[in-house]
């Protein structure tokens, strides 16, 4: 693999996502750029679907739709997991990463299928209607990343684990970005939650309904921990510099949360972001829960959402 395709890598996720970047740092130097080039084909997929850079630019138009746009990540994505030549370095990265890790190809496949619910324009009506989105497209994420760690496929009991992580930050997500998905038309509250609030999902943005929608955003913070618990306890399984950055990324991510549900009505109108310091006091947590992880040894919550 070229230095170009890595380094292209590292920028991706330094520009997308500083807290998994910082995290990312702490893998061996081979898991490191394979978590790297992982994440820039996850990022570079979500992009393509909404026309965005980052994730943060608005849609940009052009003469092809978000479908054909879908459709054309879907075949080069099938082509890149069946070994075929690709020009696109980030379709290169992350088909060697595929290939050195035996990776099952209904992951990535099911990542593309999660954005297939948006060009779709899917609807959430119960919390675990917006759980099998965040399956689709965060806790596949997870799994791909513990088989980059090292976690064999055939390892469901820690794979799950992994999944409940994805889980747990693509419920902060939702609830963090919960205004900028609405500017693009995209509610994913569970609808129930919001009628039983009061607010009319179309009107979610409405400034008369901040009181109550804050309310319903911890709501959805509350159904995260669990998850995050859950993943917690899943670092016994991952050689201990893996579990360094995965405790790492969950504790930062989880505090996106805390402060969220902290700040109230105020946390909707700005993004909520960790400090550097609190940053970096993660990191050093982070290392003393991966010393002393132990490899579960009691089941996973049954009354937690299962994936497929």
């Amino acid at each position: 693999m070229t230095d170009a395709v890595v380094t292209g890598a590292e920028a991706s996720i330094r520009n997308g996502s500083k807290s998994f970047a910082i995290a990312s740092r702490l893998f061996g130097q081979e898991m490191r750029e394979d978590a790297w080039m992982l994440y820039a084909w996850c990022r570079h997929c979500d992009d393509v679907v909404d026309g965005q850079v980052a994730g943060f630019a608005a849609p940009v138009p052009g003469a092809d739709t978000p479908q054909q746009r879908l459709d054309e990540l879907f075949l080069q994505t099938r082509r890149a997991l069946a070994g075929a030549p690709v020009a696109d370095p980030v379709f290169a990265g992350f088909s060697r990463v595929a290939a050195r890790h035996r990776m099952p190809h209904r992951f990535p496949l099911e990542l593309l299928q999660g954005f297939a619910m948006d060009v779709e324009g899917a609807e959430y009506r119960t919390l675990d209607d917006t759980l099998r989105y965040g399956y689709h497209v965060a806790g596949v994420v997870g799994i791909m990343m513990a088989l980059v760690m090292g976690v064999p496929p055939e390892d469901q009991a820690t794979l799950d684990r992994a999944c409940d992580l994805g889980l747990g930050f693509q419920l902060t997500n939702i609830a963090r970005d919960v205004l900028d998905d609405a500017a693009l038309g995209r509610v994913y509250l569970p609808s129930d939650w919001l009628q039983e609030a009061g607010i009319p999902p179309a009107e979610i943005a409405d400034s008369r309904h901040r009181e109550a929608l804050a309310g319903v955003v911890a709501r959805l913070l509350d159904a995260a921990e669990p998850y995050y618990a859950s993943a917690g306890i899943g670092l016994g399984a991952l050689p201990k510099r893996a579990a360094w950055a995965v405790a790492t990324a969950r504790g930062v991510y989880r505090e996106i949360g805390l402060r969220l549900r902290a700040q109230g009505t105020a946390g909707l109108e700005r993004r909520v972001v960790v400090p550097t310091h609190r940053k970096l006091w993660h990191v050093g947590s982070g290392g003393l829960a991966a010393v002393s992880a132990r490899r579960a040894g009691k089941p996973r919550a049954p009354d937690l959402w299962q994936r497929p």
